[in-house]
């Protein structure tokens, strides 16, 4: 409570995780406006093991950088050093923070804001020919690129520039992929059947085509989170077998609504429908198991479905709001701004009063 207030005034406006007012749909609508843009190449970039690496002597500089009160820096340096219980048995921490811990959000985002984001948002004015623009939710970011150029010089500076605050980009995550509206021509010249896809906050991203043959920019649930998704239920459906009917209908029906909730975007919904089919196979495998002799027939499986019927895939959350005109050049940079809320650039504030 106290420290919000102090970081909200500093954090950058393509930082989007653990803000109020900021959510990962916001970012995912950011990153597609961005995408809309002058977008041909993207980097793909993930930092190994970050909550467990963030090194405690540059934590304690970056809090003593706006917070005067040593006090307040020692009470938190003691939060990040009060170790971490397993199986019964305390265990030191010397770097990282506290998994779990409601402060761990917000040091991640200190920690990133100067590690991070005001050294690209100096780089991009400085060093691209093209435009640049980030999305960062956390510790998972997307930087989009008009050149191949400016991706890959970027991407060899953030190698440098994490290494100096003890982290690393994932060498085999971390990637420079061509991207946006001239990906499926790049493709097909490079002789590959399609052109590459990333993942960001749970969905895949897809350089995809429109009924009416004009690019268009799809989102599907990224295939690890769904079989993760899927295992964790099927373990669970296990664990409630013998439980009343109705109480297993209910906790299913509220897991499914979540899941629409969040994965519910536009192109989404064929990835919607699927999980919901596979979601009822095993529950209706897993009802079966309560007896050796029960084997539902067809019309069975089809009475169950009607007295307890799931919830079915819905969109709700509507398309990103594009841009309609070219946006406007600030200060001379080449690398231009979006004057939208929830902008992917650093310096608009929107006054939400």
């Amino acid at each position: 409570m106290v420290l919000e207030p102090i970081y909200e005034q500093a954090f950058l406006g393509f930082s989007y995780g653990f803000r109020p007012g900021r959510g990962p749909h916001d970012a995912l609508n950011a990153l597609a406006e961005a995408i809309s843009r002058k977008t041909s190449w993207v980097l793909d970039a993930d930092i190994r093991s970050f909550y467990d690496t963030i090194d405690h002597g540059w934590m304690q500089k970056f809090l003593e950088h706006r917070i005067g009160d040593r006090r307040m820096v020692r009470l938190l340096m003691k939060w990040l050093h009060a170790g971490v219980m397993e199986e019964g048995e305390l265990r030191e921490v010397k770097e990282g923070t506290p998994q779990g811990g409601v402060i761990s959000p917000l040091l991640a985002n200190v920690y990133l804001h100067y590690a991070f984001d005001l050294w690209a948002n100096q780089w991009r004015k400085r060093h691209a020919r093209g435009e640049v623009y980030i999305v960062r939710y956390a510790d998972d970011f997307a930087v989009t690129f008009q050149y191949e150029q400016d991706a890959r010089a970027m991407r060899e500076a953030l190698a440098s520039r994490l290494a100096k605050f003890g982290l690393e980009l994932h060498p085999e995550k971390t990637r420079v992929l061509r991207f946006g509206r001239f990906a499926r021509q790049d493709a097909e010249r490079d002789g590959r059947t399609r052109p590459e896809t990333f993942d960001f906050l749970g969905f895949t991203h897809i350089a995809g085509v429109s009924r009416r043959g004009a690019f268009q920019l799809k989102r599907r649930t990224s295939r690890k989170k769904r079989n993760a998704k899927l295992a964790s239920l099927r373990e669970e459906m296990r664990e409630r077998r013998h439980e009343p009917v109705r109480a297993q209908h209910a906790w299913l029906s509220s897991v499914l609504e979540g899941h629409f909730r969040y994965y519910g975007v536009p192109t989404n919904y064929p990835a919607l429908q699927q999980f919901l089919e596979r979601v009822r196979a095993s529950w209706h495998r897993q009802l079966q198991r309560r007896s050796q002799r029960a084997h539902w027939s067809r019309q069975q499986r089809r009475g169950f479905d009607q007295r307890f019927p799931l919830p079915q895939p819905r969109i709700h959350h509507p398309w990103p709001a594009l841009p309609r005109a070219s946006p406007s050049t600030r200060g001379g940079s080449p690398v231009r701004e979006i004057r939208s809320p929830g902008s992917v650039r650093g310096a608009v504030r929107v006054d939400r009063r």
